[in-house]
């Protein structure tokens, strides 16, 4: 069965777009080529294939257009409700298994699903290998601090409405040696902080909703805010809403999704 989700979101043709592929004990076929040839295909921001290993346990592993992500919390999302909707199950919890670990995923009384996921330390920089006005315009100063890890590069904006009017030069973001840009920025109204995600090298121009972008936002969110719990908004087009939680080495992601259309 192949399904269509909008995950950290309510609203159809909002949040992140996810395919989620329930893969069958005798799909043997599904090689690492045909999984990134399906998400080559379909061009969403990522496809997640899940196959039932055992009560309650599955292997997970996601595609983005161009390769296989290290880790992805929308498609995670978006798996867990195909999973408790097709197996009518809302109250035991589901694990995941992936190639660096496992995340479990729940849902709670406020009907989010929950997924726990590790801390990604994030270090700052003083001399980026970019030049800000290269790859964003529209922004009305600078940034205020730059931060990364392996993966991403995370650039700190002094107001939410710089991060909304951003324009992205995608060409330039594409020189930069990362998998992802992010934009980030507290003070947006009814929220904590919101963000923006770039990741043009990997084939996503703009991520709609990037839930592991926030197993480092949340860290960072926490220390300036002194917050455990926090609303995140993501300002994509399409946009998204997530509740974090900082429990100890842990972030805790929770998100709601709508079902768009199955296949079978």
């Amino acid at each position: 069965m192949f399904f269509l989700v909008d995950a950290f979101t309510l609203e159809t043709f909002r949040g992140n777009p996810a395919g989620v592929y329930v893969m069958k004990e005798d799909d043997t076929d599904f090689t690492a080529k045909r999984m990134q040839d399906i998400a080559s295909y379909y061009n969403w921001s990522e496809i997640s294939y899940v196959k039932e290993l055992g009560y309650n346990k599955y292997k997970i592993r996601w595609f983005s257009p161009r390769d296989e992500a290290p880790l992805c919390g929308h498609a995670t999302l978006a798996a867990a409700h195909v999973i408790m909707m097709t197996k009518n199950n809302t109250n035991e919890p589901i694990e995941f298994i992936h190639n660096n670990g496992s995340i479990k995923a729940y849902k709670a009384d406020d009907d989010f699903i929950y997924m726990s996921f590790p801390v990604k330390p994030i270090t700052i920089v003083n001399n980026p290998s970019f030049e800000f006005r290269k790859i964003f315009s529209g922004i009305d100063n600078g940034y205020e601090n730059v931060f990364e890890d392996e993966n991403v590069y995370i650039i700190v904006l002094n107001k939410a409405s710089n991060v909304k009017k951003a324009v992205p030069n995608t060409y330039e973001i594409k020189k930069i040696e990362k998998r992802a840009v992010i934009l980030t920025s507290s003070g947006f109204t009814g929220y904590d902080f919101c963000s923006r995600y770039f990741a043009p090298r990997v084939g996503l121009y703009e991520d709609p909703v990037c839930g592991s972008a926030h197993c480092r936002l949340a860290p960072y969110w926490g220390k300036v805010l002194n917050k455990n719990d926090m609303l995140a908004f993501q300002s994509s087009r399409r946009t998204g809403v997530l509740k974090v939680q900082l429990r100890g080495e842990k972030v805790i992601i929770g998100g709601r999704s709508i079902i768009t259309a199955r296949f079978f």
